[in-house]
């Protein structure tokens, strides 16, 4: 195949991987719409403790069953094994648009050398991390997050980051490139992950504060959550595997390529200032969280404001500070570019 069909076929790949994602997007949709209807209310619950089971046993002489969730329905189990069977098909896709966009280029390239690229590639580890994690920690919960956060950024990516296949520029011409980028890009999705969890555990948070005042009761999507120690704990796990990943980026190969391509491991560059401020963030996140015992909402907030560093640092300076950095190879150009699909 010519670098031409490889553009065009990464570009038509990029099209499917979206509508895979689309399509298990809905299905979660679904799946947890199938919850809010077979769900029992809290009332309903709490009636069923009262009344007598068997031989005159009183389920209200066992809280533990009581307080149980109900299993999922048929329908809601179905449903969720179709979304997931979609993301992994959608997931195999997205890593083919990847693949392609790097054999595309003339010469074979990474392809991570501008925005559309990395976050093609960023949404992709996000993807992964996902599917990993899923069944260790149980993330059906997650599912329909993950699918709609990475369909609507690729949307964005495609109608206002897409730039054609260029070849990389002489400062990108380096090994470091590829280990610098790949930590970030891993450290990235894992962030993103942590902090999907830390806006769930917040939200989640605030509905139980309304719903217990108002006396209501519980029932549907945010009832069918973990409990939020558990999202707790699942964001914390998420922000500790991360961060050595992003000190490593940040802190080792970033000065280490800037070196080999600047000639200089550090000089005040609007990226790596806030690539240090999200260093920082995130390392008063896990002090705070060893040492002071930081847990719950307050940890939650301090987590989202990494999480918006770090995607300051990578939208925010290539837009308002890209002219005056040495990364604004990495800024889109100022006029669009149609997605070609056909060649």
């Amino acid at each position: 195949m010519t670098h031409e069909q490889f553009e065009v076929l990464s570009n038509q790949a990029v099209a499917a991987c979206g509508v895979a994602y689309f399509l298990a997007f809905l299905a979660h949709l679904g799946q947890w719409a199938a919850a809010r209807r077979s769900a029992p209310a809290e009332a309903e619950v709490a009636q069923h403790a009262t009344a007598s089971v068997g031989g005159g046993t009183s389920v209200a002489e066992r809280p533990v069953a009581a307080a149980t969730v109900p299993d999922e329905p048929e329908r809601m189990q179905l449903l969720g094994r179709v979304g997931v069977a979609l993301t992994v098909v959608a997931a195999a896709v997205h890593a083919l648009a990847v693949v392609t966009r790097g054999l595309a280029a003339d010469p074979v390239r990474v392809p991570w050398g501008n925005m559309y690229e990395f976050t093609l590639t960023g949404t992709f580890f996000v993807v992964l991390g996902y599917l990993l994690l899923y069944k260790r920690f149980g993330l059906s919960w997650l599912s329909p997050v993950v699918t709609g956060f990475v369909l609507v950024v690729l949307m964005v990516d495609v109608l206002a980051l897409y730039e054609e296949v260029v070849p990389l520029q002489d400062s990108l011409q380096s090994p470091w490139l590829v280990i610098h980028v790949v930590a970030a890009v891993i450290a990235t999705a894992a962030f993103t992950i942590g902090g999907m969890c830390s806006v769930l555990y917040l939200v989640k948070s605030r509905w139980e504060q309304r719903t217990d005042a108002a006396g209501r009761a519980r029932g549907g999507y945010l009832a069918r959550l973990p409990e939020l120690a558990v999202l707790d704990r699942v964001a914390y796990r998420t922000h500790a595997f991360g961060f050595p990943i992003w000190t490593f980026a940040a802190l080792i190969t970033g000065p280490i390529w800037a070196h080999y391509a600047w000639g200089r491991y550090w000089g005040w560059d609007p990226k790596e200032v806030w690539a240090f401020i999200t260093w920082v963030v995130y390392a008063a996140y896990l002090h705070a969280r060893a040492t002071s015992g930081w847990k719950g909402s307050s940890a939650a907030v301090v987590a989202l404001v990494g999480l918006a560093t770090l995607w300051f640092n990578f939208v925010g300076i290539n837009f308002f500070f890209g002219s005056g950095s040495q990364h604004s190879y990495a800024a889109p150009e100022p006029t669009a570019v149609v997605l070609r699909l056909d060649g």
